[in-house]
Parts: C-alpha cells; structure tokens; sequence
C-alpha cells in the first residue's frame, strides 16, 4: 500500500512538517505547509549533539527549512547545528523552555555553513572520544567522585563541553585547570542525571522500542512509586526500573486513566452484607471493573466476583436494611461447580476379593468349613502320590543311621 503526502490543504502529513536529526525525534510542524508560516517570525531552533537545543533570531532573514546547516553564534567563536524547526511554533517552544530568562539570551544565526565550517566541525568531532578517555583519567588521579559521560566540542573547536555525573557535589576548579592544559580548549561543566544520561547513550527497552528519552522526550518530570500503586503493578525495582536504573518514565503516562477508573471502583471498608454472611472486598480489577470478596477479611475464602454497578447496588440495599440472598444479580444462587475428583462416585470395595457362597447341603462342607470336595480328597491323592521328597528324607536318615557317630553313641 503507498501513502500519498498532500500537498496545499489540510489532510494528510506535511512533508515539512517532520524530522529527525540526530538519534532525537523532533516537534511536528503541522503548520509548515501554510503560506508565509516561516516568515511570522524570525526564530528558530537549532539541534545540536544529541538532545541538546538552542534558540536564535534570523536577522539576515535567510530561506531556513527543516534539515539546513547553519552556523550561529556561540561564545566564544561559533558553533555548527541543524535547523529543526521554524515558525510560530517556535514562540511556543521558547515559552515551554526555561532556559532561556530573557530575549537578550537568544543569539543570531550567521550563515549557511560552507565547506570550511564543515572541516573543522568533522575534526573538533573526531576528539570527542580521545578527550573523553584522558579526562576520565585526569579526574580519576585527581579522586573526583564523578563520572564524565560525553564531551562535546564547538563547532569551530574552541569550547569544550564536558558532561558529568556526580551523586553528591563535585569541587572540580583543579579538573577544569588540568583540563585547559591538556587541551588548550576553553572548559564547560555540565552536570546530567541519570536519565539524561541514557538518552544521550540510548539503547532498547523492556517494550521492545526504543527509549522514549532518546527519541522524543525532551523535559523529564519526577516519577515515585505511587503511580505503580495507582495501577496495581507488584513493587518489585527490577521490573520498575528502566535503562537508567532509575523509575520508568512510562509508569507516568496511564495515571489518569487508572485514577479517573479508581473512582469507579466501591471503597475497601464497605462490607457488603447478604443474608448468609459477610463479604470483604478482595481484590479489584480497575480497568474491567470486576471486583473479587471473599468471606473472611485477611485470606481468599469462597471468592465471589461481581461488577462494580453490582456492588454498589448492594450498598445501597444495605443502608436501606435488605440483604439481598446472594451477590449475583437478581439473587440468583450461585451455581455448585462439579466436583474435580475423579474417585467421587466409585466404589471403595471394589477391589475386595469376592468370597464363595457356602453350600450347606452338603455335609463334608458342613465339617470342613464349606471346602469342595475336590479340596477334600485333595490329601487323601498326595498321600497315595509317590513324593520325590520323602524318598529323599529316608536316605538321608537310612545315612545318617550308619555314621561312626551314632556308633560311639550305642557303645556308651
């Protein structure tokens, strides 16, 4: 199947409209196909190594659109980014950053970049790794408690930006000396979290997708174990933890949606009562409404589930004083499941040994305890039997007759 992109009307997708540079997912500018949107105002944002932005005016009034090069100004020197979004919605963009205090913050954008800029940016880029590795070391043999995570240089190669993370406060005035030294660049410190950290590495989720602060998410808000309590999720910090080891920032995003169901659902201390006993509120579905009760208060016992529209009904005939007979809907009953044993309607008897009926006409079985009469004579045949064994027996003791023993036994 092909999607067609329009092109002068409201339908559809912009062209325009959509970007990414740079590992970041950018704001989508659904106002990039109306006529005259980038000449509203002369703002525009500019990205630069990963998830970092910045803010400047066009004052020479260049033909910016998503995607160009340009070369703004930076103290000192300039620095080399990638326009990602122009028109009105970069006002909005300014309002919702605040980062920027006053409108003498926002630089100027100089020009187009050209090929020379384009060569000493690849080669301030390629450093990047080299100084990483040698300032780790300098604050290693300084005994800094940090961790330097990316460097960043300017384009035009004069500044340096080291990112940091560091637990408690870091004195780092020596580090910067050291550092000037060793690379005769001037020194800027920027402290990160943990988050900003994996969005900076990035990598693939527990989802499957990859990281949201990697892609799209630019300002990270404060996540507590409360939100994992609103969606009945188990407490357990290896599932809750993310890439960062840090909570994870989705658990934030169906809140509402457990809460505004969570009013729906009857409060814990209600006791609903029937005219047999009492039920507890034992557990609770919050997104299907289904709620478990079960008879006793601590444990699981003769659970029963019901709507939450149920429940309250239930509530409601109990502050009125009626029990209804049951907590299914029109006091049915609640129907006895089969039994699961197997051996429920057998016989305990039926390996017992069948006994044979007694014949009392018969007077031999009458003496013999009921035996047949082929039991009977059964004797009377081995006695007339010539045994193997008895033949034997008399050997031995016709043998045992003619040893010298039983000789000195007649002597004495």
């Amino acid at each position: 199947m092909k999607f067609k992109v329009w092109h002068g009307c409201s339908r559809g997708l912009c062209k325009g409209g959509c970007g990414r540079q740079d590992k970041q997912l950018n704001t989508y500018d659904w106002l990039a196909d109306v006529p005259g949107n980038s000449y509203s105002t002369d703002l525009v944002e500019v990205q630069f190594k990963n998830t970092r932005k910045g803010y400047y005016h066009n004052v020479n009034r260049l033909d910016l659109k998503k995607g160009d090069i340009v070369a703004v100004e930076s103290n000192p020197g300039h620095d080399i980014g990638v326009v990602t979004l122009t028109g009105r919605l970069v006002t909005l963009q300014i309002k919702k950053n605040s980062g920027i205090k006053s409108p003498e913050d926002i630089k100027r954008v100089y020009r187009l970049a050209k090929d020379v800029d384009m060569e000493k940016y690849h080669e301030a880029k390629a450093r990047e790794h080299n100084t990483m590795i040698e300032s780790r070391q300098i604050a290693k043999s300084l005994g800094l408690k940090m961790k330097i995570g990316d460097v960043e240089y300017q384009g035009d190669g004069n500044k340096a930006i080291f990112y940091y993370i560091a637990d408690e406060r870091v004195d780092f005035r020596q580090l910067i000396k050291d550092l000037a030294a060793a690379f005769h660049v001037r020194i800027e410190m920027k402290q990160i979290g943990a988050r900003q950290e994996a969005g900076r590495i990035g990598g693939t989720g527990p989802c499957g997708r990859e990281l949201c602060c990697a892609t799209w998410m630019k300002n990270f808000s404060s996540v507590s174990t409360t939100a994992a309590r609103f969606q009945d999720i188990s407490p357990n910090p290896t599932k809750l933890a993310g890439m960062c080891a840090k909570l994870k920032c989705c658990l934030n995003y169906e809140v509402d949606t457990y809460m505004e169901a969570a009013r729906k659902l009857p409060s814990k201390e209600v006791v609903l009562q029937t005219k047999d006993t009492d039920f507890y509120l034992f557990k609770a579905d919050i997104l299907s409404g289904q709620c478990a009760y079960s008879t006793d208060k601590n444990f699981p016992a003769n659970l029963e589930y019901i709507s939450a529209e149920r429940a309250k009904e239930i509530i409601e005939l109990n502050r009125r004083g009626e029990r209804p007979l049951s907590l299914l809907e029109n006091g049915k009953v609640k129907p006895k499941k089969p039994s699961s044993d197997l051996l429920a309607g057998a016989d305990i008897s039926r390996f017992d040994k069948a006994k044979k009926k007694k014949r009392p006409n018969n007077p031999r079985n009458e003496n013999r305890g009921g035996e047949s009469k082929e039991r009977q004579n059964a004797p009377q045949r081995r006695e007339n039997r010539p045994y193997r064994n008895q033949q034997q027996q008399g050997q031995r003791r016709n043998n045992y007759n003619n040893t010298p023993k039983q000789e000195n036994r007649d002597e004495k």
